[in-house]
């Protein structure tokens, strides 16, 4: 059994990278990091746990779950638009084996070496699986995006294609099936989420609010109406889904879209004339961008999202999205 400092040691010990960090002048070793931030930039900061039996299944692939664990983290620096810097990793084993550790730290280091993203410091116990992550980035001052600064009149857009990590935790559910061929893509999308840190750097120019889809297209909308003091009209039939999700039932694919998590796309609102820019964007990144709906005036009689179907009917099905205190498994 591996004891508390050969599990830092081993497998979490990186110095002779943090040295070469920029804005890093201590990273892990000491009692705190230091960070400096950039002269004419803001540190944006976020939180992210994942418990065991909550957020995933205990018996998930380790690697997958280090790269999920940091993606999750960056999708927050990416909706505000901020440039990844650090991390602090809290992390609870039931014991400490290499053969499950040296996976993960392989997942979580590759995805923080994509990003420049170096490890500052956290801390090791013992206890039930659970990873509580913090990351540090970066941010021009006063432009960070944020999910008060919806306009009226604004577009709503939304990154990639929404509901395959809902239909995959579905399938493990075994709430519906699925054809074998199609197993490999809609796991990977739960398994292993890809932060939208360059569309979040582009859009700082570009949007005016916005925020990462986590708890389902549904929740976290109303997150950004209620902040921005405004109402939405959402068109249904527009959101983006895969070919797969598009085999399942109608209901399945409205349940996926709207109220499934773990997309952790982009979910943002930008005026009209921004369109062909975001249109070229898209091009550039190679990553679908998709108009959903408009920004509307705040009207207390009308509910604060009206989910329009193709007759132009509103959606009557109750939506709401991921809550971390429903009584489900993940």
């Amino acid at each position: 059994m591996l004891t508390e400092f050969d599990v830092i040691e081993r497998f979490f010990t990186r110095s002779h990278l943090t040295r070469h960090t920029p804005g890093i002048t201590l990273g892990v070793g000491d009692d705190c990091a230091l960070l400096n931030p950039a002269l004419g930039y803001q540190l944006a900061i976020s939180t992210d746990m994942l418990v065991a039996g909550r957020h995933f299944f205990a018996d998930t692939d380790p690697r997958g779950l280090g790269h999920k664990a940091l993606a999750v983290n960056l999708s927050d620096l990416a909706a505000m638009g901020a440039t990844p810097r650090a991390f602090t990793l809290a992390l609870a084993l039931p014991e400490a084996h290499a053969q499950w550790l040296a996976p993960f730290s392989e997942g979580l280091f590759a995805l923080a070496d994509e990003y420049d993203c170096a490890l500052i410091g956290g801390d090791t116990t013992a206890g039930p699986l659970n990873l509580c992550l913090t990351v540090f980035g970066e941010v021009k001052h006063g432009r960070a995006l944020t999910r008060a600064a919806a306009c009226v009149g604004d577009d709503i857009w939304v990154s990639g294609r929404l509901g395959d990590a809902r239909l995959a935790l579905g399938v493990l559910r075994q709430e519906w099936a699925l054809a074998s061929d199609d197993w490999p893509a809609v796991q990977r999308a739960l398994e292993w989420p890809q932060p939208r840190i360059q569309l979040g750097q582009a859009l700082t120019d570009l949007a005016h609010a916005a925020l990462d889809l986590s708890d389902g297209l549904a929740g976290d909308l109303m997150h950004l109406v209620k902040r921005s003091k405004v109402n939405a009209v959402v068109e249904v039939e527009q959101l983006p889904r895969s070919a797969i999700l598009k085999k399942q039932p109608l209901a399945i694919q409205q349940h996926c879209t709207l109220s499934g998590g773990d997309d952790y796309e982009l979910c943002f609102t930008a005026p009209p004339n921004a369109r062909a820019a975001i249109t070229a964007l898209e091009k550039n990144l190679g990553l679908p961008l998709t108009r959903i709906g408009t920004i509307t005036p705040f009207d207390p009689s009308q509910a604060p999202i009206i989910w329009r179907t193709a007759n132009h009917a509103p959606l009557l099905t109750p939506l709401r999205g991921f809550d971390h205190f429903a009584p489900h498994a993940p």
